[in-house]
């Protein structure tokens, strides 16, 4: 109980939009110290609440060392949404580019152009000095279509909840194993989408899915998407487009990005 005691204390930290969200923090019973809620809605589909700290933890896969420089250089045919110095792919934004890197401040950042389906690359380093609250550590995501998030976060050392960890398909599905780097390393995202289909009355006719690898590892099998990604909500599919900007959070929390890259498909 003490964790819970630490984290309802730093909920002081956490910005004012997410507060509004809260909801009662427990640990898990089986004193493993994951964190999570027992008073959000029984996802369907796995039968656990979302965000649920008694849901299965991923084990823990190491993935290697770090690469020096870029993991994967960008495909011909890709696009380069940021190769170390231009802006000009994304929308205005208060991001800024420090050393090569695009490094998050405050506010969304999302792409001039709309994409469906994609094979998108990314690679991203989560600061190495820890963040008193746990909520701010290497916090971030990548919004496919803008709306369902792949979530980015410190999983080597937090103990989140599962559907809430290191590339989880946020409040939906936790990845197959954890294959976290340290903080402090460069880790990737290798992610093949395929965004959901409408029938002409607007209803879903194929919903999207994901296959993934994190660091080299495969973490999601064309996995299903439920819809998008709300804090302690069910997903749905209400405001999800066929093709949508891309988009990453902020969350006040300074990750660093390099190498971003996409290839529609």
């Amino acid at each position: 109980m003490r964790l819970i005691a630490i984290l309802s204390a730093l909920t002081l930290l956490v910005p004012s939009a997410v507060l509004a969200q809260q909801h009662a923090l427990v640990e898990a019973q089986d004193g493993s110290g994951v964190f999570g809620y027992k008073d959000t809605p029984v996802q369907p589909w796995s039968g656990f609440h979302v965000h649920d700290p008694d849901r299965p933890v991923p084990p823990k896969v190491a993935p290697g060392d770090p690469p020096e420089h870029c993991a994967a250089p960008a495909p011909a045919d890709a696009i380069v949404l940021f190769g170390g110095q231009s802006l000009e792919q994304w929308q205005p934004t208060q991001w800024k580019v420090e050393d090569g890197c695009l490094v998050a401040t405050e506010g969304p950042l999302a792409t001039k152009q709309e994409f469906g389906d994609c094979q998108l690359h990314l690679e991203f380093q989560i600061p190495a000095k820890q963040e008193e609250s746990v909520w701010n550590r290497g916090n971030n995501g990548v919004m496919l279509l803008g709306e369902i998030e792949v979530q980015i976060f410190d999983s080597y050392d937090t103990k989140i909840y599962p559907d809430g960890q290191a590339a989880a398909v946020y409040a939906q599905t936790p990845p197959l194993v954890n294959a976290s780097r340290k903080p402090g390393e460069w880790q990737s995202y290798d992610i093949l989408f395929t965004a959901p289909k409408y029938d002409s009355a607007g209803k879903v006719d194929s919903p999207a899915r994901l296959t993934m690898l994190h660091n080299g590892v495969l973490v999601h099998l064309n996995q299903v998407i439920y819809g998008h990604s709300p804090h302690g909500g069910l997903a749905g599919y209400d405001n999800v487009k066929p093709r949508a900007p891309l988009s990453f959070g902020a969350h006040h929390c300074p990750v660093r990005f390099r190498n971003i890259w996409i290839r529609s498909l």
